[in-house]
């Protein structure tokens, strides 16, 4: 099955389109979002697509949906009478190959002619590396796609929002964090973090530095008041590659943390010690 591969710029903003002298929004655009069906793209990660059929159903409330495979999807993905819920590969500038595969909103329209990039994007986020999809990545599929239906639910009311993703998911962040305890893997702090800052985390009482498993168990078990951390990263990332970091509330599985960095020596993939420094307080 031929692969989706699409040059994404994470995290963006798209750009107002004019039309007959109208300013045509993003918040205008999105009004008929619970008017329309979603089909949701079953590609060729099997993996993956067993996943989407086990958790859309249980969280996909906001419109109609439907399973269609990738061969249905290029043949309607110019009708506007249609929004996709899709994973794509995302390939940033300099790398050589994908990195990251996301799952991505877009809106059915005449500009899917010239291919999924030129389509309306509502909103796009890290599900996996690009080579494939691993078991923590199916853990946290279905907080994914609720943030995805989330977002979308918000800029539907807000300009601001739809406009400003990243900052939506950022204003939840304190409200989320203060007073509660935080686990993160061991496995997921960046090598930017020293022994000098792990002695400095040693008072911080909230901040549980764990093997990924407990991480997970406290997800999976909806712990009260607890949040747990999440990266996705390249398996065999380059000097161009980016990781993301993801912070969830455990027992709404919501998303309240996205951020971002690109790898490099000084700083590999995982969270950073400015990122771990006021978790918990």
């Amino acid at each position: 099955m031929r692969k989706i591969i699409t040059l994404l710029l994470a995290l963006s903003i798209g750009l107002p389109l004019f039309a007959q002298g109208q300013v045509s929004t993003r918040k205008h655009r999105l009004a008929d979002f619970t008017d329309k069906m979603t089909l949701v793209v079953l590609t060729g990660d099997e993996v993956l697509n067993a996943a989407l059929r086990q958790e859309v159903p249980y969280i996909w409330t906001s419109s109609t949906f439907e399973f269609c495979t990738l061969e249905k999807f290029e043949k309607v993905k110019t009708q506007d009478k249609y929004y996709f819920l899709i994973p794509v590969e995302s390939q940033f500038k300099g790398e050589e190959e994908p990195g990251i595969r996301f799952l991505t909103l877009v809106k059915g329209g005449e500009e899917a002619r010239q291919g999924i990039k030129a389509m309306f994007e509502v909103i796009s986020l890290p599900v996996a590396a690009a080579m494939g999809t691993g078991e923590r990545d199916l853990i946290y599929l279905g907080g994914i796609v609720q943030a995805i239906q989330d977002f979308t639910l918000a800029a539907m009311e807000s300009e601001s929002t739809a406009y400003k993703m990243s900052e939506w998911f950022g204003g939840r962040f304190r409200k989320s964090v203060n007073g509660k305890a935080v686990y993160i893997a061991e496995e997921d702090l960046s090598t930017a973090v020293t022994e000098k800052d792990l002695n400095r985390l040693e008072s911080n009482l909230s901040l549980h530095l764990v093997p990924s498993p407990e991480v997970d168990r406290q997800y999976r078990q909806m712990s009260p008041e607890t949040v747990v951390g999440y990266v996705i990263a390249p398996f065999l990332p380059g000097p161009s590659s980016y990781c993301y970091k993801l912070l969830f509330e455990a027992d709404t599985h919501r998303l309240c943390y996205l951020e971002r960095h690109k790898i490099s020596d000084k700083k590999g993939a995982g969270f950073l010690p400015s990122e771990l420094k006021p978790l918990g307080k």
